[in-house]
């Protein structure tokens, strides 16, 4: 489901604190609710504008928040958070303050919420749950007379509803029992940053640990009421090192969990740090390559976040919202758009995206719910069938083609709506054969092209973690390209394959016209499958720590050869090295 993400807005609970909240009628939260919209009734009779439609949204909860580098606490913090999202509607389905460029703003006078109480007191609830109602409520009249304003100045399209409607739903769930031992964890994650001080190569580094118990409370006007329960963890691994020639190169890895207990043993996430530094340092080493055309090999995890990147995030179908005229209208739109019913994979190919499933052969999903955000209930759904694109990701803001949610609301959006987002999204290939026959394919290619070597990637760099700074250069060398507003991940861990099954890891290269059509080049897949669990926040290239909401998912993909593709360098200035030498090889030495 969705989580605030403090720094993201992110923080730690103690069981107890909410186990408190989890009983079904003394739950004082959901009874506020419940009771304030019975009294913001009213709206729906006042002279101005009726108000058809009220949610209350609670995300509340705690978050232990640490970091740790080189083997010493950087940040800790133990923080109860409580989250509010009141929305008004008014007008009707068809027309309503929403999709439109000022939906969400607060015009004029009103009253100033600074922050929802975090104590469950069913008194002070009601009486900010109310200040809040009128504060939308105002801002909704507002907007909705803005739009209406708007609409007389520029030419409408086609008439598409402002809201679906929905039937109500009724879903509440008890807390997990999913202990945590805050002292152990954060010695565990000094005992795993100091692995980096035995890697010189790597200049910098961060091990960071969140872990969240977390309860969401939706309740509306419609009748809909929703409470679910649950706890997240993720331990993220970054480090950065240096070439010779100036040249920045990185790695990660993330861990992530529903349950506590479940984090991987300590030897298991210390290994997995260690791989990080040793990929820094071979990558320090590595030479830069060359320019390159021709077949690409996508092993392993390398291919689920290819799938991610591509696939996943262009089932997001993006409405264009009423605007200003003369005012800039540029918004992203999905490369898929308009292509339903049209061929984006090999016709041996399926996708389902299926937030039901809970596991895949025998590993826990992360993308699993049971609800999305607007409290529609979660159904598998056909992506893919024999390559031929038959759905898309739907929220209960209705689309050109596209009349009702399909249960994929999963972060909050832009304009009084809410963004789609995928669960479980499960690649599968009904022509497979194994890694080895890939390899053996990708040679043949490059030897009837007279090439001299062949291309296999192993990992991407998504979620990304890139720099601010990085990202931009990106975004800009694809402006230079001509491509898509949206950038390509770079390949962090990527080889040349020689006819004699040598292999020469490179740096500083990137895709170039890496997109969504890439994807119908498939030549082959692997009899193999590998899965992605990740966080996604709706940033570029879902960069790691952006955002304030953060959706869960998961891909499962087997490896992929895909027939042509374009590689170029790196166009960028490179920083100078360190002047003087790091002053320690090993800690405390």
């Amino acid at each position: 489901m969705i989580r605030s993400t403090g720094l993201i807005c992110v923080a730690m609970v103690c069981g107890a604190a909410l186990d408190a909240q989890t009983g079904g009628p003394q739950d004082a939260v959901l009874q506020a609710m419940r009771d304030e919209l019975k009294h913001s009734r009213a709206l729906e009779k006042v002279n101005l504008e009726k108000a058809y439609f009220i949610s209350y949204e609670m995300e509340d909860g705690e978050v232990l928040a640490a970091s740790a580098v080189m083997g010493g606490l950087v940040t800790s913090a133990n923080t109860p958070f409580r989250v509010p999202r009141i929305q008004v509607r008014v007008g009707d389905y068809q027309f309503d303050n929403t999709n439109y460029v000022g939906s969400g703003f607060s015009f004029g006078s009103r009253y100033d919420i600074d922050r929802f109480p975090i104590e469950d007191l069913y008194a002070v609830l009601r009486r900010f749950l109310w200040l809040a109602t009128d504060q939308g409520y105002k801002a909704a009249v507002e907007a909705i007379n803005r739009k209406r304003a708007a609409l007389k100045n520029i030419t409408a399209g086609e008439e598409i509803p402002d809201f679906a409607r929905a039937e109500p739903v009724r879903h509440i769930e008890t807390a997990p029992a999913s202990p945590l031992d805050p002292q152990a964890w954060l010695a565990r994650l000094r005992t795993l940053s100091a692995i980096f001080t035995e890697f010189p190569r790597v200049l910098s580094s961060n091990v960071e640990l969140q872990a969240i118990k977390n309860i969401r409370r939706l309740a509306t006007s419609e009748g809909t009421e929703v409470r679910t329960p649950e706890d997240l963890m993720f331990i993220r691994v970054r480090g950065v090192g240096q070439a010779p020639d100036g040249m920045q190169v990185r790695d990660s890895v993330v861990f992530h969990t529903h349950r506590f207990e479940r984090m991987p043993a300590e030897a298991e996430l210390a290994r997995e740090v260690r791989r990080v530094a040793e990929n820094i340092t071979a990558l320090s080493a590595a030479g830069v390559g060359d320019i390159y055309n021709g077949p690409v090999l996508f092993e392993g995890v390398a291919s689920a976040q290819l799938f991610a990147q591509l696939l996943g995030r262009n089932l997001v179908l993006t409405r264009k919202p009423v605007n200003e005229p003369g005012r800039p209208s540029g918004f992203p739109m999905s490369e898929l758009e308009g292509r339903k019913e049209s061929r984006v994979l090999p016709e041996w190919m399926d996708v389902v995206d299926d937030p039901t499933q809970a596991e895949w052969r025998g590993r826990p999903l992360f993308g699993n719910y049971k609800v999305d955000y607007e409290g529609v209930p979660a159904k598998p759904l056909a992506i893919v069938e024999k390559g031929i694109l038959l759905n898309f990701l739907l929220t209960r803001q209705p689309v050109r083609g596209f009349a009702a949610s399909n249960g994929r609301a999963r972060l909050p959006g832009a304009f009084g709506a809410n963004t789609a987002a995928i669960s479980n999204l499960l690649v599968r290939a009904s022509q497979t054969a194994p890694l080895a026959d890939l390899r053996k394919k990708l040679m043949e290619i490059c030897q009837a092209r007279n090439q001299k070597y062949g291309i296999v990637v192993r990992k991407l760099d998504f979620p990304s973690s890139a720099s601010i700074d990085e990202l931009r250069r990106l975004m800009a060398t694809n402006s230079r390209d001509g491509a898509s507003s949206h950038p390509s991940a770079v390949p962090l861990l990527i080889y040349k394959v020689f006819p004699d099954g040598k292999e020469e890891l490179i740096r500083g290269v990137r895709f170039r016209d890496l997109n969504v059509r890439s994807l119908r080049d498939i030549r082959a897949a692997g009899n193999d499958s590998s899965v992605l669990d990740y966080l996604e926040n709706a940033a570029p290239l879902a960069v790691m720590g952006a955002g304030n909401y953060a959706a869960e998912c998961s891909v499962v993909a087997p490896s992929v050869l895909v027939d042509d593709m374009e590689i170029r360098k790196l166009d960028e200035e490179q920083p100078k090295l360190p002047i003087v030498p790091p002053p320690l090889g090993i800690a405390g030495k």
